[in-house]
Formats: structure tokens, C-alpha cells, sequence
């Protein structure tokens, strides 16, 4: 007995060192993006189109599709965002999609439990929600098939599925201006430092709102911190959307001016191209 065992342990382990670990032919890949103060990370697989058709072929129309190969693709979310107007709350979803030559119906799914497409255990009730979107032909053509995010701002972004030449765009929002907010009046409210004041101002600026308060906050700045090109340039910023171009001239100036002493080549052409910009808009 012992020696029929001895003989079953060597063969199986003859098998399994004999076995060769193959390289995936969808490799698997992770993109992750912050947005704001949430971060979205998605975890697929890259199948490649290898001379094929794509959509209504590998990819049947009308049937579950796992937005990839292998296992299921997975979004994973930090905080609560917005799908298409759609709360998706902090936590992982699968993410499927219905491919039809003409709308897609993109689900993202609370059941993260099955292998590939789920077909046979997928149950529509456990969907968090479906979106409908239109595919677009591109001009460029993708090989691989490619998750990424593209139009990042400080309250949106745009996920985006491309494969062969379809492409699927799908827009999310974050609620970062109230946490802005919030942050702002706390932050400023104990003891804030020259830096504090400049940061704010600059979120303003950077969001098109609120300059009369950047530019008081960047000459509170001014005052506790002293002179630094970035706290001038921002100044500069919203001095010219408030109309005051012979202000944000100065501004602008004594920016490149500090610039110049630093070798802070990029802020000193910035700082030139606005000047001339402004002198122009000043002759008119």
C-alpha cells in the first residue's frame, strides 16, 4: 500500500512538473484614475483582435459580454460617484455589457462572484444599474482591446471601452466641490498658513469661479508668505478674469520676474505669452 502511494505522489508530480505555465493570450492589466478625491480602479483582461471581427462575430450581438476575456472585468470605487446620473456607491461591481450594432446596455453588476460572462448564473436582479449607450466608429483602430479615462477635471471623467474600431464613452461624475468647500472653510478657519490661503485660490481659479475671494486669499497669502512666482501667477489668473489687465500685467511681471531668478523656464514663458496677451486686449 505505502509503495502504491509512493508510485501515485511521484507520477502526479511528474505531471505537474512536466505542465507549462502559459502566458495568457489576454493578459491582464489594471487602470486606475483619480478623479478628483475618489479613485476609480478597473481590472480586465486585453484579448486582441488577431485578424478578426470584433462586434456581431467574437463578440455576438444581443448576448452578455464580460468587457474583456478570463475573468469578469471588475470597477472598484472609493468613494460614491455618479454613472450617467446614476449613484454607484463605494464598493466593486462586475461590469458587463450587451453589445447591439446600434446602443449598448452597459450593467454594472453587485455580484462579483462569477467566472467570464456569468451566462449561465447571471441574474439581472443583481444589477446595481444598466446604462444605454451609442457606439462609435473611430478611425483609429485598436488591437487589443483597451479600458482607459480620458476628459480629467476635478469633477468628471470619461470612461472609455475601445476595441478593434468601436468605441464606448461613458461619463462620471464626483461631487469634489462640496468637499472642497468644506475643506476650505475648515483649513482657513485654524491658523491657515500663506500656502493654505494660495491653494484655495488656486482651486477657484482652476474651476472658473470665485475670483474676487482667489484674489483675496492670494494677497493674504502674499502678505504671510512673500513673494513666489506661483502665488504671483495665480494672481495674475484672476486679476485678468475679473477685467483688471493692467493688474494682472503687474502680477504677471513680477512673476516672471522671480521666474527668471529660479530658472523656471516654463513660468516664464507662461508668464510672457499672458502679458502679451493682455497688452493686446488693453490696446482694444
Amino acid at each position: 500500500m505505502r509503495k502504491a502511494i509512493c508510485l501515485f505522489v511521484l507520477f502526479f508530480s511528474t505531471v505537474l512538473v512536466s505542465q507549462l505555465d502559459h502566458p495568457k493570450a489576454s493578459p491582464a492589466a489594471m487602470v486606475a484614475q483619480e478623479v478628483g478625491f475618489a479613485t476609480i480602479k478597473i481590472d480586465y483582461s486585453r484579448p486582441a483582435t488577431r485578424g478578426r471581427k470584433i462586434f456581431g462575430d467574437l463578440v455576438p450581438y444581443g448576448r452578455i459580454w464580460r468587457v474583456g476575456a478570463n475573468e469578469s472585468t471588475k470597477i472598484s470605487v472609493d468613494t460614491e460617484v455618479a454613472v450617467s446620473g446614476n449613484k454607484l456607491p463605494a464598493g466593486t461591481y462586475a461590469l458587463y455589457a450587451f453589445p447591439e450594432e446600434d446602443e449598448w446596455e452597459i450593467v454594472f453588476h453587485n455580484n462579483t462572484s462569477h467566472w467570464g460572462d456569468g451566462r449561465k448564473k447571471y441574474n439581472p436582479e443583481e444589477d446595481a444599474f444598466r446604462i444605454i449607450v451609442q457606439p462609435q466608429e473611430t478611425q483609429s483602430y485598436q488591437e487589443n482591446f483597451l479600458i482607459a479615462f480620458d476628459s480629467i477635471s476635478h469633477n468628471t471623467a470619461t470612461l472609455v471601452l475601445h476595441w478593434a474600431q468601436t468605441k464606448i464613452t461613458i461619463p462620471i461624475t464626483v461631487d469634489t466641490h462640496d468637499n472642497m468647500e468644506r475643506q476650505i472653510e475648515e483649513r482657513l478657519s485654524h491658523q491657515a498658513k500663506p500656502q493654505t490661503y494660495y491653494e484655495a485660490a488656486r482651486y477657484y481659479v482652476e474651476q472658473g469661479m470665485k475670483y474676487e475671494t482667489a484674489l483675496v486669499y492670494l494677497n493674504k497669502a502674499i502678505e504671510l508668505g512673500g513673494d513666489t512666482y506661483y502665488f504671483h501667477r495665480v494672481k495674475s489668473l484672476a486679476e485678468a478674469q475679473l477685467g483688471d489687465y493692467k493688474a494682472a500685467i503687474k502680477s504677471a511681471e513680477k512673476s516672471l520676474e522671480i521666474a527668471q531668478t529660479q530658472d523656471k523656464d516654463e513660468f516664464v514663458r507662461m508668464n510672457r505669452k499672458n502679458i502679451d496677451l493682455w497688452k493686446t486686449k488693453l490696446k482694444k
